[in-house]
């Protein structure tokens, strides 16, 4: 069984060395593990929070999509989407917030920390603290129990908010008496790599000591670690490799017969200058590859756009039905489909679900459709010679649910994988925009057979 595996990025600012370290790259290997089920999502809502600077948070959301693609996210296999296309977060997040009291919020680390400043400073307790930065729990909470992701990997920093996420999600279910929400474990990686900056301090931008990934190219690279600060000794004197910012970088990136050599050469007294350069040099052989990927990436912003749209809509084929069955928990169904009123006009379908029908084509081979409630034709099937060969795949496929079957983009459809065979096909498309819509629409019939499965 696939473990969900939700990761939030940050909108705000330009990707360096030691997020690509600390962060991107462990994040895409862990994706890429047998029996993970990745969400990566860009918290463009939580970037609201801390910056008014429209153009700053449009740009830094381009780049910091274009760096996870370069450095290797597949989003064929992964679901990476933008926080704000999913509508189903912000109404989550209203339900949520009905149920979450006001003294668990009042304790949250962020919030009263900006409480406390204020009282040094002798104002008001509340001053400049805004309902967005006391309501970011329960955002948080909506980001990770609209998937129900099963783990959260978070810096100790974030505890505290996977906690309040389990503490409503556990609300919810008992006051509605239902298992609506999983609990989501914290992830801890001790082994977090943590780079120094230009001056020796934790790389960060709050410092201004950053290295960066693909800003400015190969030369601001290269120009950057030729900042670093080291001490005054001279080429041919013993350097501390242990307590050198450079060779803490380059072990980094380097393989450990490369770190042996650095560090020997090191304390065999190779010069500041040059070993700055053999740094570089290092550094550059990954980064090379990945930022001409980025380069390309942002040339062409309208396909980012179309990732991720497609990741929106496998990301909502999830929270959609889920968000629905919130609704009909909290007495939000619609009139129509509840009976209430029976003067109400019923919608096309409403109340129904998708199906399948079987059939037998023109060469004698049987087949089968998925029809939506409306009647709409999502998937058609390959052609079968048996009968229950077909019957026992559409059973299959009802159970498995948008997530547990793959679907595999083409020229201008999709195929739909079962067990890494390609058993079903979408009609054909206009255009990506038909078949992303399309996607969508198939997805959330997958999910909604496999919950009445």
């Amino acid at each position: 069984m696939n473990t969900r595996v939700l990761t939030g990025i940050t909108t705000t600012g330009t990707p360096h060395l030691g997020n690509y370290v600390g962060a991107i790259r462990p994040a895409i290997a862990a994706s890429r593990e047998p029996g993970v089920d990745a969400f990566f999502f860009m918290a463009d809502y939580h970037a609201l929070i801390k910056s008014g600077d429209a153009a700053r948070i449009e740009r830094s959301r381009l780049e910091i999509a274009a760096t996870w693609l370069a450095a290797g996210l597949d989003p064929e296999k992964a679901t990476f989407y933008r926080q704000s296309d999913i509508p189903e977060i912000p109404e989550l997040t209203w339900f949520l917030t009905c149920i979450t009291s006001k003294g668990m919020l009042n304790r949250a680390h962020a919030y009263k920390a900006a409480v406390d400043r204020n009282a040094e400073t002798g104002e008001d307790a509340d001053a400049g603290i805004t309902a967005g930065l006391y309501m970011y729990p329960v955002l948080m909470a909506a980001d990770i129990l609209a998937f129900d992701a099963n783990q959260v990997p978070v810096g100790r920093d974030q505890i505290q908010h996977i906690e309040m996420a389990r503490d409503i999600a556990q609300r919810f279910n008992h006051l509605h008496g239902g298992e609506f929400f999983v609990l989501p474990q914290v992830q801890i990686d001790e082994q977090v790599a943590t780079l120094p900056g230009l001056d020796g301090r934790k790389m960060s931008k709050s410092y201004d000591n950053t290295i960066p990934l693909f800003a400015g190219g190969k030369k601001a690279l290269r120009d950057t670690i030729m900042r670093i600060v080291t001490d005054s000794r001279a080429p041919g004197e013993p350097k501390d490799a242990d307590g050198s910012a450079l060779f803490t970088l380059f072990r980094a990136f380097a393989n450990e017969s490369e770190t042996v050599a650095y560090r020997q050469a090191l304390e065999a007294g190779l010069g500041w200058g040059e070993a700055k350069q053999v740094l570089y040099e290092r550094i550059e052989t990954d980064v090379a590859p990945m930022r001409e990927r980025y380069e390309a990436l942002m040339a062409d912003p309208a396909g980012i756009e179309t990732i991720l749209l497609r990741g929106a809509a496998k990301a909502r084929a999830i929270a959609t039905p889920k968000l629905a069955a919130l609704r009909e928990a909290l007495g939000l169904r619609s009139s129509a489909a509840s009976g209430a009123s029976s003067t109400t006009k019923k919608v096309a379908g409403a109340g129904k679900l998708p199906r399948f029908a079987s059939f037998r084509d023109a060469d004698g081979k049987f087949r089968f459709r998925l029809l939506s409630a409306d009647g709409e034709q999502l998937l058609l099937s390959m052609a079968f010679a048996d009968p229950k060969a077909a019957g026992t795949l559409q059973k299959r496929i009802g159970s498995l649910g948008a997530t547990g079957a793959v679907l595999q983009m083409k020229e201008q459809g999709m195929t739909l994988d079962v067990d890494g065979e390609a058993v079903a096909e979408t009609p054909d498309y206009a255009d990506a925009s038909a078949r992303d819509e399309a996607l969508l629409r198939l997805r959330e019939a997958l999910g909604q057979l496999a919950t009445k499965a």
